[in-house]
């Protein structure tokens, strides 16, 4: 096997990524916006690059000679930069063309799946509410259609550390749908499972990467809450629009065992 990876944006999920690859003897090509950044990549033996596909167009058709690319550059928060974000993968794409990459992994995002109350699986058709997943459901379409063979990693929210998440909700009051179950992941789980894929050569697939325990949204946050020792928030008890994300190609395709399965476990240890 090859064990030349290019990683297009080596950010909270990338970096982490690229330095667990090179544990295992992976040659690593990463790549930032931020020049401030190149000597972090170097720092970690991972060849930096240069590179943006916002505005301006710039990057070396070096990071490109690798049989894998991974893409994990989520759309930016403001309205255009979402809408705009289809066309950032294409021009990804187009930038592909005539190199040496014979597989993507893209890292796609759960919020394609509407709240219709119910448990979603890969099976179920994308429906997008918010602009963010209707970015990532259009980038998604266009490198299914590509030639290029594709895996999708479609994560829940995101945690670990950096992402502590107690502090998204810390000190809020009477926070609507406090019994909606939560669907998030660890960045050891984010990791775990792209390796997994590389090493089992699982291209042509999507995978929803969440972990597969759902506790309320008032019992998860109030306990985040307190094990980092800032103020409880406070939520309505009801429950409105939801959605439970689970898997059936994870445990069919990769037999991949979850690193943090259960969230009541981990808020007990003291570990983000």
């Amino acid at each position: 096997m090859n064990k030349t990876i290019s990683i297009l944006g080596c950010g909270w999920y990338g970096l982490p990524l690229a330095k667990a690859l090179k544990s295992k003897n992976y040659i690593v090509k990463g790549s930032t916006t931020n020049p401030g950044k190149m000597e972090t990549l170097k720092e970690a033996d991972i060849e930096p690059f240069l590179i943006t596909f916002d505005e301006r167009i710039t990057y070396d058709p070096k990071f490109f000679s690798s049989k894998i690319l991974v893409i994990c550059i989520p759309p930016k928060g403001s309205t255009g930069a979402q809408s705009s974000f289809p066309r950032k993968i294409q021009n990804i794409l187009n930038a592909v063309e005539n190199s040496h990459v014979e597989n993507i992994i893209f890292t796609s995002s759960t919020a394609v799946y509407g709240d219709h109350n119910k448990m979603v699986t890969e099976a179920d058709e994308p429906d997008p509410e918010t602009p963010s997943g209707q970015a990532m459901i259009q980038a998604e379409l266009i490198l299914q259609h590509h030639p290029i063979k594709t895996t999708i990693i479609r994560f829940s929210g995101l945690i670990g550390p950096g992402r502590d998440p107690a502090r998204f909700f810390a000190g809020k009051t009477n926070i609507p749908n406090g019994r909606a179950p939560v669907n998030l992941i660890h960045l050891e789980d984010c990791i775990g499972l792209t390796v997994s894929i590389l090493e089992q050569n699982a291209f042509g697939h999507i995978f929803n990467a969440s972990c597969p325990d759902y506790p309320s949204k008032q019992d998860f946050y109030v306990k985040a809450a307190a094990r980092s020792k800032l103020e409880a928030p406070t939520f309505i008890d009801e429950l409105n629009q939801w959605k439970a994300v689970s898997t059936n190609h994870i445990p069919s395709l990769l037999n991949y065992k979850y690193k943090i399965p259960d969230w009541s476990d981990w808020l007990r240890s003291d570990k983000l």
